[in-house]
């Protein structure tokens, strides 16, 4: 018998698979666990900037079949956290 498991799992398991991709893309020396779900990715959190995100919007786009404008105005809101960008995955994946 299959367990379903909850909304809020799925979205937890869905961060840490983002983690774990962005970990890997970037070749980050952080372990994906402790990439707080909620911390920036720009700046003083995780550190990243304008080429991290691309490269992670093109593993993205690759991993999850999501076509992803560089110029699209949402992109601050959808990259502003792991939380943030795992919602959006969540909402527009095909893959």
């Amino acid at each position: 018998m299959t367990t379903l498991s909850s909304p809020a799992e799925a979205n937890a398991k869905l961060e840490r698979e983002v983690a774990q991709l962005m970990v890997s893309a970037l070749n980050l020396e952080v372990a994906p666990e402790s990439i707080q779900a909620d911390s920036e990715l720009y700046g003083d959190g995780l550190g990243l900037d304008s080429i991290d995100i691309l490269e992670i919007a093109l593993v993205v786009s690759k991993q999850y079949g999501i076509q992803m404008k560089t110029e699209g105005e949402d992109n601050f809101a959808i990259f502003k956290s792991l939380r943030s960008l795992s919602a959006y995955i969540a909402e527009k994946r095909t893959k």
